[in-house]
């Protein structure tokens, strides 16, 4: 049986999922390193590579792996979900945003190997993995993910990009929706 095959029991019953039903479902799916290998690839010159596992109306599940390179600060649109290490440690850098202002690194902790922790509708993080772990993550999203926000804190900018980019600043102007001129903190 297929891992799709495997989680579709399972991701077919959520329907409007609470915090909690999202958070039960990923945890009862009880998916492990060796299950996603033969799915994970390079990730290139980007943080992350993404393989979209499963996706209906209501929600979508990711495995990613990450490179070593710090994705950008972004938030998840109008979606929320949870994020489980399935191997390695995570680096999660959580930032407070305030109205078209640049985001503020509030705190950082580190997520080991079997942790999950939660991902708020328009919350703005980042994540790289821990030096010398290889970092490999179950995320699952309700809805899916759609009009996510991308922040660049260099050019105080950020955009809100297509579905088919990641959680860096759009290398294609096809993958910009919208850019965001910001305006510094107070």
């Amino acid at each position: 049986m297929s891992l799709s095959e495997q989680v579709k029991p399972i991701l077919d019953k959520l329907n409007s999922p609470t915090k909690l039903e999202l958070r039960e479902a990923l945890l009862a799916l009880d998916i492990n390193l060796e299950e996603l290998k033969p799915l994970l690839q390079s990730a290139e010159d980007k943080p992350y590579y993404r393989k979209l596992l499963y996706q209906n109306d209501e929600i979508e599940l990711l495995v990613m792996n990450w490179s070593g390179i710090e994705c950008a600060p972004h938030n998840h649109g109008h979606s929320y979900g949870w994020i489980q290490v399935v191997n390695g440690t995570a680096i999660n850098t959580v930032y407070e945003v305030k109205e078209n202002q640049m985001p503020k690194e509030l705190f950082s902790q580190y997520q080991g190997e079997g942790r999950i922790f939660f991902a708020p509708k328009k919350g703005v993080h980042k994540m790289n993995s821990a030096e010398g772990t290889s970092l490999v993550t179950l995320h699952l999203y309700s809805p899916p993910i759609k009009e996510m926000m991308v922040y660049d804190l260099k050019t105080c900018a950020a955009c809100i990009v297509s579905d088919d980019c990641g959680a860096w600043w759009p290398e294609h102007l096809r993958q910009k929706v919208r850019e965001i001129q910001l305006k510094k903190g107070e």
